[in-house]
């Protein structure tokens, strides 16, 4: 109970503190909130970022070719075949004459040409269309699909897939890069601003510790305050990650320049970003505040 007493007028008189030293909590609110507001704008490039790249990966399909003169139990046979395969997610078959029909939908020199033709005698190959679980893999994937029989050809765009792969691989990393370095340096602007608050209070940890204060009991006081500083400070970055976001989204219909550019759906997408900065406001405002009651002041 005498626990609890204590933490409550810990609490009580850090919320007290914040509005007693208006000025200097507008301060270091202020920048929590400029900074945070950098790094929600981060946080949302990044994900929409790599949920373009994911879905470009989840695109890219290996295209099967099948011999010409294949019957329908071959066709059944290469099926089994593909499926066995461990990086296989899977696998859609595309006949002859779907694949002469799109064709002729195209282009009316498409249409001219393969209109004579009928299902016996036509040029066009059966195809599976292949999706892989891990496109890493793919070339890989590729050759064993290749190395079936009765398989004539296997195309998924070699060479550019790899590019691509390495290029969002590499994407990803500076967005986490990006976003950790941000959250650094939001850190250390709040922790100095911070130490400005606390070094202007220098007096009133002086006669704390005349009184016989514990160090522990000075700390705790600031601690709590940064707790608050933290919170009030990731009100606007989250107000305006959440309704700025969804007007964005909605503005564009979920997509950016193209319908290839798919927009990460707000829900539940925003409501963890703002549980992010939330956290980040409050663990770094509690972090500062301790830091600079216990290393610059000498506390």
């Amino acid at each position: 109970m005498k626990a609890f007493r204590i933490f409550s007028r810990n609490v009580r008189d850090s919320f007290k503190s914040v509005f007693r030293n208006i000025s200097l909590s507008l301060a270091s609110i202020s920048c929590i909130t400029i900074t945070l507001v950098v790094v929600a704008i981060s946080i949302l490039l990044s994900v929409n970022v790599n949920n373009f790249a994911t879905l470009v990966e989840k695109d890219v399909t290996i295209v099967t070719f099948l011999k010409v003169d294949i019957d329908e139990a071959g066709r059944q046979d290469v099926l089994t075949k593909i499926r066995t395969l461990d990086n296989i997610e899977t696998v859609t078959f595309q006949s002859k004459m779907d694949i002469a029909k799109d064709m002729m939908e195209s282009s009316d020199q498409f249409k001219h040409i393969l209109s004579s033709y009928t299902e016996a005698d036509s040029p066009i190959q059966d195809t599976y269309l292949v999706k892989v679980k891990d496109i890493e893999k793919i070339s890989e994937t590729a050759e064993q699909i290749k190395a079936i029989e009765s398989v004539d050809l296997v195309k998924y765009g070699e060479g550019m897939v790899e590019q691509l792969v390495s290029v969002f691989d590499m994407i990803r990393k500076v967005g986490i890069g990006v976003v950790v370095a941000l959250v650094i340096v939001t850190a250390f602007l709040i922790t100095n601003t911070i130490k400005i608050t606390i070094y202007s209070r220098k007096r009133e940890i002086e006669i704390m510790r005349l009184v016989g204060a514990s160090n522990l009991n000075i700390k705790i006081p600031f601690v709590f305050e940064g707790l608050f500083l933290g919170i009030l400070g990731s009100i606007i970055p989250i107000l305006a990650t959440t309704y700025g976001y969804v007007a964005i989204y909605g503005r564009f219909n979920g997509q950016l320049f193209s319908p290839f550019i798919k927009l990460v759906e707000p829900q539940p997408f925003i409501y963890l970003i703002s549980l992010v900065l939330l956290v980040i406001g409050i663990l770094v405002g509690m972090f500062g505040s301790w830091r600079a009651v216990r290393k610059y002041l000498k506390v």
